[in-house]
C-alpha cells in the first residue's frame, strides 16, 4: 500500500528473490499502475481494503504522516501480517491491525531514496531496522537475506533515536557539503565546479571510515591539535560568513573527544581546543589576506 520510492523499490527486489508480489494500490492510480510494470503478476487495487483481503503480508509503505490512518481504515484478520517502513515510527501506529489479529511489524531500509531507479539501485546490501514478534520477526530476517542486507531488531522505545542518527549520517551531512559548497561560492568558484571538487574528498572520507574506522579514520587540525589553523579558520569566518561559527565551533567540539580517542592529541590541547571553541569566546580579529 503506497506504490512511491520504498515501496516500489521493495516489490521489484523482492519479486527478482521469488517472493510473490500479488498486488499494489495507492493513492494515485497511475503510480500504482507504474509499480505493477516493473512487477510480473502484479494486480493494481483501487483500495486498500481489496488489497488487504488478496495478500498475506501487508507492507504500508506511504508517507510516515497518513500510516496510522491508512491502517485503521481497514478490516485486517487474524493469520495477517502488516508491516510498515517507517524510519520514525515504532509498531505501535499499527495497534488497530493487531487488535483485530493480525501480526504487526516494521521494516525499514536505512538507505537514502531520492529517486524511484535509485532507490532500488541501493537497497540490496542495506541494513534493515526490524520491530516485530515472532513468527514474523523470522519473516522479516529471511526477507532481509533476500535482499543480501544486515538487519538490527530495535526495542520498543528505540526507534526515534535510531532515526535521529539517521538524519545525522544522512540528511546533516548533505547540510555540510551545502555549507561547505557556499565557502567556495565566497572564492569564486561556482557550485558545480565546488561540488566536483569536494566529491573526492567525501568519498574519500567514507572509504576511510569504512577501511580505518573510528577514531583512526579522523583527520584535520583537531586531530592534529593545530590551534593556530583553528583560530585561522575562526577568524575567517568572522568576517566572512558569521552566521557559521556557532556550527563550526559545535562541531569541533564534538570532534575534540574523537581526537582524544585518536591519540595525537593530549589533555593539555584538548582544554586549549575547548576553550578556543567555546561559544562564549570571542575570535581576536587578527589581520588576514583572504586572496581570491
Amino acid at each position: 500500500i503506497g506504490a512511491g520510492t520504498t515501496g516500489t523499490a521493495l516489490a521489484v527486489r523482492l519479486s527478482q528473490k521469488g517472493w510473490p508480489v500479488v498486488a499494489v494500490a495507492s493513492r494515485t492510480l497511475s503510480s500504482a499502475q507504474r509499480l505493477a510494470k516493473l512487477v510480473p503478476n502484479c494486480q493494481v487495487c483501487h483500495t486498500a481494503q481489496e488489497l488487504a483481503d488478496v495478500a498475506e503480508v501487508v507492507f504500508i509503505t506511504t508517507p510516515d504522516d497518513v500510516i496510522a490512518r491508512v491502517c485503521s481504515e481497514i478490516q485486517w484478520h487474524e493469520g495477517q501480517s502488516v508491516v510498515h517502513c517507517s524510519g520514525a515510527h515504532s509498531v505501535d501506529i499499527l495497534e488497530p491491525a493487531k487488535k483485530l489479529g493480525a501480526a504487526v511489524g516494521s521494516f525499514h531500509p536505512l538507505q537514502t531514496f531520492a529517486d524511484v531507479d535509485q532507490a532500488i539501485e541501493n537497497l540490496p546490501g542495506s541494513t534493515f531496522a526490524l520491530e516485530a514478534e515472532e513468527p514474523l520477526l523470522s519473516t522479516l530476517k529471511e526477507l532481509t537475506n533476500l535482499l543480501n542486507g544486515n538487519w538490527v531488531v530495535l526495542k520498543p522505545g528505540d526507534k526515534v533515536l535510531y532515526h535521529a542518527a539517521a538524519v545525522f549520517a544522512c540528511n546533516y551531512l548533505v547540510t555540510l557539503v551545502k555549507l561547505a559548497q557556499d565557502l567556495w561560492l565566497d572564492l569564486g568558484v561556482s557550485s558545480k565546479k565546488a561540488i566536483r571538487a569536494l566529491l573526492p574528498l567525501l568519498r574519500g572520507t567514507i572509504n576511510n571510515i569504512d577501511n580505518i574506522g573510528l577514531p583512526d579514520c579522523l583527520t584535520g587540525p583537531i586531530a592534529r591539535g593545530d590551534v593556530g589553523t583553528i583560530e585561522r579558520h575562526l577568524s575567517a569566518l568572522e568576517i566572512t560568513n558569521p552566521s557559521l561559527l556557532t556550527t563550526y565551533k559545535e562541531l569541533g567540539r564534538q570532534t575534540i573527544p574523537i581526537a582524544l580517542a585518536k591519540g595525537k592529541v593530549d589533555e593539555q590541547k584538548a582544554e586549549e581546543m575547548q576553550a578556543l571553541l567555546s561559544l562564549r569566546s570571542k575570535v581576536g580579529k587578527k589581520a588576514l589576506r583572504l586572496g581570491r
